[in-house]
């Protein structure tokens, strides 16, 4: 994940992502979830739907230790990781020995901020551009996003995935947090699963946001619906259970795309396609 220092929420003198603990909590923990598992795989999916086919190159700006964007090197696809936090690219680089060796071939790390994305890669330009889990940490996410549309290529997608601010009052309901949870009706921050301030916004608003850089919204997808709600309600699920774990991600894949649950989804994934003319079309997602 992904924290520019100038639009910390929680302003820190340090990148709290630099921490060593905290990465491991988030590598080592929260994707070996089973929901951590689910995410991987459902916005897999999604992102085969509408990237090119491989070897086209990807770009996953905040995408630490590689959860979202090695399986797309394995695919075939050359994927190049930005992130600004030592300790998560240190995951990444121990992650990245256990894939075969070509695929290791096609991966690129580079430690570097999101609001310096293009000139970290030299002004490339990318088929897909990835930003997941990162805009909620983020007090102003249009520079970041004027980042991620500048370096897609003219006909490429970018790939946002966020927290959903329609949902916000229920994790602290099924963990019967009552007056949290009637105080988030109206709120957008939080804090998250591994006790860092977040903020969530709307498909709308990002959008919004994209089609101001010349990038058309194509279509939105839930993330996390059911494997979450269960986790917060105290549910314990096994990732050893292969069979189990299995059914999920397909009901999760299934439930992404469809009205009204992916509106339920703590977090969403919009897709967006850059104008093959580079112009900034006003556009909203499609519902």
């Amino acid at each position: 994940m992904l924290l520019v220092t100038n639009y910390y929420i929680n302003r820190m003198s340090d990148d709290p992502w630099s921490s060593t603990s905290l990465a491991n909590l988030f590598v080592d923990e929260a994707y070996a979830s089973v929901k951590g598992y689910v995410r991987t795989y459902v916005m897999h999916q999604h992102l085969l739907e509408h990237l090119p086919k491989p070897p086209a190159t990807v770009l996953d700006v905040g995408g630490g230790a590689g959860h979202q964007s090695f399986p797309l090197a394995q695919a075939g696809y050359k994927v190049t990781i930005l992130d600004p936090s030592p300790a998560m690219l240190d995951k990444a680089r121990q992650r990245l020995e256990l894939l075969p060796a070509e695929a290791r071939q096609r991966v690129t790390l580079i430690q570097a901020d999101g609001e310096n994305a293009a000139e970290a890669v030299a002004g490339e330009r990318f088929a897909g551009v990835l930003c997941h889990g990162v805009l909620g940490y983020l007090e102003d996410p249009e520079p970041l996003i004027a980042q991620l549309c500048r370096l897609s290529e003219p006909g490429g997608i970018v790939s946002i995935m966020t927290g959903n601010a329609h949902t916000m009052a229920i994790q602290p309901a099924l963990e019967r947090r009552w007056a949290d949870a009637l105080a988030s009706f109206d709120t957008r921050t939080g804090i998250g699963v591994l006790g860092v301030r977040g903020r969530a916004d709307t498909v709308e608003e990002v959008g919004e946001l994209i089609a101001r850089y010349g990038v058309q919204p194509e279509r939105w997808y839930g993330t996390w619906l059911f494997v979450d709600w269960l986790g917060f309600s105290g549910t314990t699920l096994d990732p050893t259970d292969t069979k189990e774990v299995e059914a999920i991600a397909a009901v999760e894949l299934e439930a992404s795309r469809r009205d009204p649950y992916r509106h339920a989804s703590r977090a969403f994934h919009l897709i967006g396609r850059k104008s093959q003319t580079e112009e900034s079309p006003s556009a909203r997602p499609k519902c």
